[in-house]
Parts: C-alpha cells; structure tokens; sequence
C-alpha cells in the first residue's frame, strides 16, 4: 500500500457553491435533466460546474468524485409515502435514488474518468485515499446539504 497523503497535504485547485452571491435563492439551482422533485441533484451539479469551469489549470481526466451527503430525503420521503398510500412511483426516482446518479452524471459530462464514491463524511479522507493509492490524480469533493452545496477539486503536492 502506497504512502497516505495526510488531509494538509491536499492542495485546493478550484471552489464553487450554491448559492453565491446573486444567486436566485427561491428559484433554486438550475434544473438538471433526468432528476425531478428534490434540488439534491441540482445542488450537487450546480457546484461542481461552477468548481471545474473556474479551473485556471486544466482539469486531469484521473479526475475522481467524491460525493459526501446524507442521501435526498426529500426524494426518499416522496418514494416512501407513495409506497404508503399503494401509488406508482415514477422511473425517474429509482434512476436518482442513490447519490452515485448525479455524481456519474457530473463524471460523464465533464470527462472525468477517476473513481465515484459517495460517503456521509470523510471527503478529504476519501479524496486523500484515492490520490495516495495513485487512483487519481485529482478528487472533485462535492457536498451537498438540504438547501446549499460546495464543491472543491484537490490534488495532492505542490500548488504551483
């Protein structure tokens, strides 16, 4: 086993969030096509575009996703009473019922060809991992709450 990178030892290439300032809050983040209902997707695909497209060096296609949150409980809890009350659910809340969806989703359209994982905690840790073992040469590290999102893309080594 290769040698772990320490969490301080990840450099910070590139950030974005939901909301910024001038952010439509009661709009919400842009709509995602293929996800409906809940803003988890959108969260989570609104920060990590505007992350990779203020990269001010080019992105590495070993680029891995790390998605930390706790699950869409707002898709969860729509699926739940469904079930409850005998209705059909729609084929769009099995395709975004598991958080990988919408980090393939992000991998696909941006070319990023690392490894997917998603956690409830431990972003660094993870992304630290996947570059220490050689996995990947960067970690997009998204995370996504009820209402915002942040996304960071780290590299290990020398920030020049």
């Amino acid at each position: 086993m290769s040698e772990l990178l320490e969490v301080h030892d990840l450099v910070v290439r590139g950030e974005g969030y939901w909301p910024e300032p001038g952010d439509d809050i009661a709009a919400g983040p842009p709509v995602v096509p293929g996800f409906v209902l809940s803003v988890f997707n959108p969260l989570a695909a609104v920060a990590a575009e505007r992350c990779l497209s203020r990269l001010t060096k080019p992105r590495n296609a070993r680029t891995g996703i790390v998605l930390v949150s706790d699950g869409d409980s707002v898709s969860a809890e729509h699926v739940r009473q469904a079930v409850a009350e005998g209705k059909r659910i729609g084929p769009l809340f099995f395709f975004q019922s598991v958080p990988n969806s919408i980090a393939g989703w992000i991998a696909a359209k941006w070319d990023l060809r690392g490894p997917v994982v998603c956690v409830t905690d431990g972003g660094e840790d993870e992304a630290a991992l996947l570059i220490g073992d050689g996995d990947a040469d960067q970690v997009l590290i998204v995370e996504v709450g009820a209402d915002r999102a942040s996304a960071r893309i780290v590299s290990g080594g020398d920030p020049t």
